[in-house]
């Protein structure tokens, strides 16, 4: 007896709805029937549309200057007011905030990259493989990173920033070796890489193809926490000139020169200070979803 094309496809149908869901699809659904996970994603998501579509909408780019209103507040023809030179507020803010979301992104990516790749190879090889990198990571870790950076800055010049995220990176992968490296020493005595080994699999394929992903949880939840310490590096930076060098501007430029003039205008400094504490704020509740979403016994009970 054959079955009509319905019956088929009903059939089908049953079983993808019980097949159980992937683990990604877990993941998400942790992460999203969290509060502070909504909330700190709808933030996040919020801060990238308007840094980079509100520039859209916007009479004035960051690089206008309005010779008829210096240091003016808010207004229908400024929306954040003007700075001393004439500029547009919410303009240059914007302009800021792309450059800090973009660098601390790229910090964070490169720095967990970094971090996962030393510490897989340590853990897998160990001997002068091992020493070799807890060495280096020691002796960053040692290092005084704001002055390394300070002291570099004149590096970072004009159309330069991406020098300086891989500067920046140099300074944040250490700690994150240390804890892969002591997973993949544990990774790598279970059945699946001996069988990969007993098998004649290369050793940098089986770093590659089996123990980094297997610690995947731990890397995206340090990168996206990263991304917060990337964030605020760069801008604390680039308040003592260090960072982001003219004419470009980050919230940290801004924030520096709106510090001059916060008392009596105080528009130039809140807007960036106040958008900088949000995003900040939004990374760290993704990150701590994210931990949580991963590893649902490390959840505090609600």
């Amino acid at each position: 007896m054959t079955l009509s094309e319905e019956e088929l496809a009903e059939e089908l149908r049953a079983d993808v709805l019980a097949r159980p869901p992937s683990r990604a699809r877990l993941i998400a659904g942790r992460f999203f029937r969290s509060g502070q996970g909504r909330l700190g994603f709808a933030v996040l998501a919020l801060m990238f549309l308007l840094a980079f579509a509100g520039p859209l909408v916007s009479p004035w780019t960051y690089l206008d200057k309005d010779f008829t209103a210096f240091l003016r507040p808010p207004s229908p023809g400024h929306w954040f007011g003007t700075l001393q030179t004439g500029a547009d507020v919410f303009a240059v803010t914007l302009r800021g905030m792309q450059k800090s979301l973009i660098v601390g992104l790229l910090a964070a990516l490169v720095s967990t990259a970094l971090a996962a790749v030393a510490g897989a190879f340590a853990g897998y090889f160990l001997g002068w493989t091992d020493r070799t990198v807890t060495w280096v990571s020691d002796l960053l870790l040692v290092l005084p990173a704001f002055l390394v950076l300070a002291i570099m800055s004149p590096l970072f010049g004009a159309g330069r920033w991406p020098l300086f995220v891989i500067v920046l990176a140099l300074f944040l992968w250490m700690v994150t070796s240390k804890v892969v490296r002591g997973m993949t020493i544990s990774t790598k005595e279970r059945e699946f890489i001996q069988a990969a080994r007993y098998m004649g699999v290369p050793p940098v394929r089986i770093i590659f193809r089996h123990v980094i992903p297997n610690l995947s949880s731990l890397l995206i939840v340090d990168a996206t926490l990263n991304v917060s310490t990337a964030i605020l590096t760069e801008t604390s930076l680039s308040y003592f000139g260090f960072g982001i060098q003219p004419p470009d501007v980050s919230l940290g430029t801004l924030i520096a020169d709106g510090s001059r003039t916060a008392v009596y205008a105080p528009w130039t400094f809140w807007f960036a200070a106040g958008l900088l504490v949000i995003t900040v704020l939004a990374v760290n509740l993704v990150g701590d979803a994210l931990r949580d979403a991963f590893d649902p016994s490390s959840a505090r009970p609600r």
